[in-house]
């Protein structure tokens, strides 16, 4: 077991028997009372957020948590598969841990996954994707001096808003974080 000063953002415990993410940690010390530690955590069956008080010293559960990079290679069902390319093992991860950055992956890209005791609890895509625009309005010469948006399509099907001198074929950086446009590739 470990103690309340042995976690901080990103650990995962259980608490309660459910697995938990630590999504803020503060150590607080008020004037005349014990000093505690305030912590939200957000619950991985539920997808909810809590925030809970711990006694300073206080025992929690750590939850032991495997991140593996997989390569995507398709789509079936309501499932991926991804490649672990170390074992060549081919596993099925849950599509509804990607969110909405299941929209900007294609085949062969790097995602990376969390594994507690080989069942797959979190993933995520390159924190950068490379796509190229399969349609949008034509832009017009000179309207760079505006920050204006319009839509455009990429080729996983997508919609992002990008500046008006993009224009169909052009190779973009998406940031997956945000989903947004980035840069435009040379």
């Amino acid at each position: 077991m470990a103690t309340t000063s042995d976690i901080g953002v990103g650990s995962f415990i259980r608490f309660n028997n459910e697995l938990c993410l630590i999504t803020e940690y503060q150590h607080r010390t008020p004037g005349n009372l014990r000093a505690f530690y305030q912590a939200k955590m957000k619950n991985f069956k539920s997808g909810k957020s809590v925030e809970y008080r711990f006694r300073s010293g206080e025992e929690v559960e750590l939850a032991r948590v495997e991140y593996r990079m997989l390569q995507y290679i398709y789509a079936e069902g309501d499932n991926i598969v991804c490649m672990d390319n170390a074992t060549f093992e081919q596993l099925e991860i849950p599509s509804n841990l990607f969110g909405e950055g299941l929209n900007f992956m294609k085949e062969g890209m790097e995602v990376k996954v969390a594994f507690e005791n080989e069942l797959p609890i979190a993933a995520e895509p390159p924190t950068f994707v490379e796509l190229v625009i399969t349609y949008t309005e034509p832009g017009l010469k000179g309207d760079t001096a505006t920050n204006t948006l319009k839509q455009a399509t990429v080729e996983t099907g997508a919609i992002i808003n990008v500046p008006l001198f993009c224009n169909e074929g052009d190779k973009i950086k998406i940031d997956t974080r945000t989903f947004s446009y980035s840069e435009r590739v040379k």
